[in-house]
C-alpha cells in the first residue's frame, strides 16, 4: 500500500478502503481458483495494482469515457482503474 500512496497520493478514503480490501478478496478467491500466482501475493500492490494503474498515465480519462472489459481475466486492469477513476463508466462483457 505504501507504493500505491507514493504514486497516487490524491486517493480519497473510499478509494484507499477499496484498494485495501482488494488483497483479501484476491486471497480468498485464490484459495478456490488460481487468479494470480499465490507466490506473488506478498507483492500484490506492486505487481498487480500498480501495473494496472499505469494505464491511467497514458489515456485521457474523463467522465464521458466508457471502457469495456472484454475478459482480461481476474478483473485486471479494470477493477483497479474503476476504483481510481469512479467518473469513468466501466462495462463488463462476457463472451
Amino acid at each position: 500500500m505504501e507504493r500505491l500512496l507514493y504514486y497516487f497520493p490524491e486517493l480519497n478514503t473510499n478509494q484507499l478502503e477499496a484498494f485495501r480490501a482488494l488483497k483479501s478478496l484476491y486471497e480468498e478467491a485464490n484459495a478456490k481458483v488460481n487468479v494470480i500466482s499465490r507466490k506473488d501475493m506478498d507483492q500484490f500492490y506492486v505487481h498487480h495494482v500498480l501495473h494496472s494503474l499505469t494505464l491511467s498515465a497514458f489515456v485521457n480519462w474523463n467522465a464521458n469515457c466508457q471502457i469495456r472489459d472484454i475478459g482480461t481475466g481476474g478483473g485486471f486492469p479494470v477493477i483497479r482503474l474503476a476504483i481510481l477513476m469512479p467518473q469513468v463508466r466501466f462495462i463488463a462483457s462476457h463472451g
